[in-house]
């Protein structure tokens, strides 16, 4: 039986009554609309802020030439393939609070929160072990050929590592929070994160005041220390926002159950993610076969097209929460109505997408690049991409349902198959030498055929009512009436 205050998110915390944070969302009451994009705005801040931190990064070691960069760039590889890792906690701690906090079960979601923050440590821990020790052979894998960048990028590996528990907590933080309903503050600690970085890297790469000149592993300090600051603002999030900070208990065993659910919930999403990072790697290494130009053409289009797809991992990322709050609650017409108002968010942002990138495609490339050839092949990159967008919204926001209600399997075996295609579909285009185009229009058919998978296959979720029961019919109309559905 629980008392009155419950322990919560780190094991540290109480509150009081049903719902105490006192930035946080009961996303199971109120108006939908403003609910979702409410929770979905700081989301869409806080991935772009993750995406500004390496972008930070490669502006100022760019500085020191492409030997540096190179190097950084390998070694970054390491730090993307743990996001595959992170996503198991991240997604077991949104999920399994936001259920818990639409249930009204505090105590479940303080475990669930204790137990996804110990699942994150714990991989920290040997990932960074396996990073420190094989780092040789993990370098030497890219056959970088000049020794200086294989020591700057070993050296560079070595001490991101050493911080690779902040790198692991915070996104499971950043999760917690999000459950709760509360996204600002993940927003505004990742942002003075980022500020940190930007203002760290030009001290200690090129040595400037006090500092000593430490060049590339100067841009992998900086990086650590703007996650310690992360995690230290986070601890003070939880004391600020809830009632009473209380002894840590985060060396209490955790629940064999609980721990194979959080590796369930989270796994297919883990194993797609770094999946996806292999196939990018592969159909990269076909597009190399026209040159530089393509090369630069493909990443600056991904950064281009990162617009939308942000924007849409902020309502996916909010839409789970949401739902995970309403299915803990039995509400299943809330769960219905969100759907719907999301996927009409949604497609809106990539119609406007689509409008731009395909009437606009090389005035938005010139922007990035002005050479002929990278202006020809990227505009033309951004016209294709473009036709997928309204689709590609759908699928990122309609997986964010499915977590929602505990199947992340669903949309992660759509993404692994169709994204996967894209490898032998890629080189096969490229041996009948149908031109790079091809490419780009097997990446936008993939992405509108998963779109439309995703969300058809949600459609039986909502007439089965979630296997919830069908006591809330009436409460629909109630809500209707009072003008709270909108």
């Amino acid at each position: 039986m629980t008392t009155e205050s419950e322990a919560v998110g780190f094991g540290l915390v109480y509150w009081n009554g049903d719902f105490n944070m006192k930035s946080g969302a009961k996303l199971t009451e109120g108006k939908i609309v403003k609910s979702l994009i409410n929770l979905a705005l700081p989301i869409m801040g806080t991935s772009f802020i993750q995406m500004a931190y390496n972008m930070t990064d490669m502006i100022w070691i760019g500085r020191l030439g492409s030997s540096s960069v190179a190097a950084v760039g390998t070694a970054g590889f390491f730090t993307w393939l743990a996001m595959a890792f992170i996503l198991i906690p991240k997604i077991g701690a949104e999920i399994g609070v936001s259920q818990s906090i639409g249930s009204n079960d505090k105590e479940q979601a303080r475990c669930y929160a204790r137990c996804s923050i110990q699942i994150a440590a714990v991989l920290a821990l040997f990932y960074s072990i396996f990073l420190i020790v094989f780092r040789k052979n993990l370098i030497g894998f890219f056959g970088l050929g000049e020794e200086a960048v294989v020591d700057w990028a070993m050296g560079y590996l070595s001490i991101i590592s050493l911080g690779m528990v902040f790198y692991f907590l915070n996104p499971v933080f950043t999760g917690i929070f999000n459950g709760y309903g509360d996204s600002r503050a993940p927003f505004w600690v990742n942002a003075a994160g980022l500020l940190t970085n930007i203002v760290l890297d030009p001290l200690l790469i090129f040595g400037l005041g006090p500092f000593p000149e430490m060049g590339v592993n100067g841009t992998a300090i900086a990086t650590v220390i703007s996650q310690v600051v992360a995690f230290t603002l986070f601890i003070y999030m939880i004391k600020i926002k809830t009632d009473l900070l209380v002894t840590m208990n985060i060396f209490r065993t955790p629940k064999i159950y609980r721990v194979k659910r959080i590796f369930t919930l989270g796994m297919p999403i883990a194993l797609e993610n770094g999946l996806f990072t292999i196939f990018t790697m592969i159909v990269a290494r076909v597009v190399a076969q026209w040159g530089s130009a393509a090369i630069a053409v493909q990443k600056v289009g991904a950064q281009v097209e990162a617009i939308s797809w942000m924007t849409s991992v902020g309502f996916s990322t909010a839409l789970g929460a949401f739902t995970g709050q309403n299915y803990g609650a039995g509400k299943a017409h809330r769960i219905t109505r969100g759907f719907f108002a999301s996927m009409g968010m949604v497609s809106a942002v990539g119609a406007a997408a689509t409008f731009a990138f395909v009437f606009w495609a090389e005035p938005i490339f010139k922007i990035f690049i002005n050479e002929k050839e990278a202006l020809l092949y990227g505009a033309d990159y951004l016209r294709i991409l473009g036709y997928s967008q309204i689709l590609m919204c759908i699928e990122i926001t309609a997986s964010g349902a499915f977590n929602g209600i505990g199947k992340t399997l669903p949309p992660s075996i759509v993404g692994i198959v169709f994204t996967g295609m894209r490898v032998p579909f890629a080189m096969w285009a490229a041996s009948k030498g149908f031109g790079l185009n091809a490419i780009w229009w097997i990446f936008s058919m993939t992405s509108i055929i998963k779109g439309i998978i995703l969300f058809v296959w949600f459609i039986p979720q909502i007439k089965r009512g979630y296997g919830l029961g069908e006591s809330e019919k009436g409460d629909l109309m109630e809500e209707a009436k009072k003008g709270i559905i909108i």
